[in-house]
């Protein structure tokens, strides 16, 4: 499978990874290389990663606490203090082996620590293949708001080796799903249409598209690498999907959310509102709320969770001059940027989702 070039880096394929790996290390002269993982990974993932890594360079494996929760700077301090005491200095490199939570804080760490050391990704869940793979994002929560605190700064390259995914639940796959569904919506019908018939899915089918997913997202951010534009589009979904993921993560009673459910819910909502303010076919609303729940179900909101997830959305990047910016769309493949939404609509939004 053909690597893919983003800006100033490369995101290399599956056995192709380790190739490209071992002769950026053999031209690199690094100092030291640090292996950030976390329980699960570290179990399930770094063996197999170590057995193919063929360096003479000095290894540390760094190990943390799994899971959204942990995605905080009180991680990254934890980290940068075992930095400096195994003697890191600009010369290291830090891998990142684990899926979003990892590839994002890691990242963080890596652009931060002495000013900035080098580093690589290799996402092992289906998300962070897709999402976290392009566009050089890296940071932490602000409690329970989400990647408040952060940098853009590529890595050295990115190794996609869809043979992590083996190490998964059912539903880390259906998570990392919804961003290619995403996909598919702001910029292809072709390819949302290719996301729906999962039942047929070979693994070859898999890698394929899951290709095509990091093809869409590298296309929109090599247009617009600071997100001044076009790259907003990568947010449909997201404005209500983290608001919700925020909502549901320290709720008493309710259930949390993994990241792509929450946006597989922003999605329909979106859908929603695209449809009465952009004139989005009806059909077309259909179509995405059943696919969508057929796929991941239906979460239950009642009117006493509106006001506080429509608060929460006051704190999403995306928003500038006190207005919640989304992304809507006019049809599939056809996004528009910037659209203020009355709460009234939104709430409308969630009596659809819950019909």
């Amino acid at each position: 499978m053909n690597s893919i070039q983003a800006a100033n880096y490369f995101v290399h394929f599956n056995s192709n990874c380790y190739t490209k790996l071992h002769e950026h290390l053999q031209d690199s002269n690094y100092s030291k290389i640090f292996i950030l993982v976390d329980t699960h990974t570290h179990e399930h993932c770094l063996p197999n990663f170590l057995a193919v890594l063929a360096t003479e360079t000095p290894i540390e494996v760094i190990e943390i606490a799994p899971g959204e929760i942990h995605k905080n700077i009180e991680t990254c301090t934890g980290v940068w203090n075992v930095l400096s005491e195994l003697d890191a200095d600009r010369k290291s490199l830090m891998i990142n082996v684990g899926g979003g939570v990892v590839t994002d804080l890691g990242g963080f760490v890596a652009s931060t620590f002495k000013r900035g050391i080098s580093y690589i990704n290799v996402p092992t869940s289906l998300l962070s293949m897709v999402d976290a793979s392009v566009g050089g994002k890296t940071g932490v929560d602000l409690g329970t708001l989400k990647n408040q605190i952060g940098v853009i700064n590529i890595p050295e390259m990115v190794l996609i080796d869809t043979a992590f995914l083996n190490t998964l639940p059912a539903n880390q796959m259906r998570s990392g799903l919804a961003e290619m569904l995403k996909h598919g919506l702001i910029y292809d019908e072709t390819y949302w249409k290719k996301m729906i018939d999962l039942s047929s899915f070979t693994i070859e089918d898999l890698d394929i598209l899951i290709h095509e997913s990091v093809q869409i997202k590298n296309k929109v951010v090599t247009e617009d690498p600071t997100e001044k534009g076009l790259r907003k589009i990568l947010n449909f979904g997201h404005t209500l999907g983290h608001a919700i993921e925020s909502y549901l993560l320290t709720h008493e009673t309710k259930e949390a959310l993994l990241h792509g459910e929450a946006i597989a819910v922003g999605m329909i909502l979106a859908c929603y509102i695209s449809n009465k303010q952009e004139q989005f076919p009806t059909e077309k609303l259909t179509e995405i709320k059943k696919v969508i729940l057929d796929m991941y179900g239906k979460v239950q909101f009642d009117d006493s969770d509106y006001e506080t997830i429509i608060d929460l959305m006051k704190y999403d990047k995306k928003n500038s001059h006190g207005n919640i910016n989304f992304v809507l769309l006019n049809d599939i493949g056809l996004p528009v940027l910037d659209k203020i939404v009355p709460n009234s609509t939104i709430k409308d939004a969630f009596h659809f989702y819950n019909s």
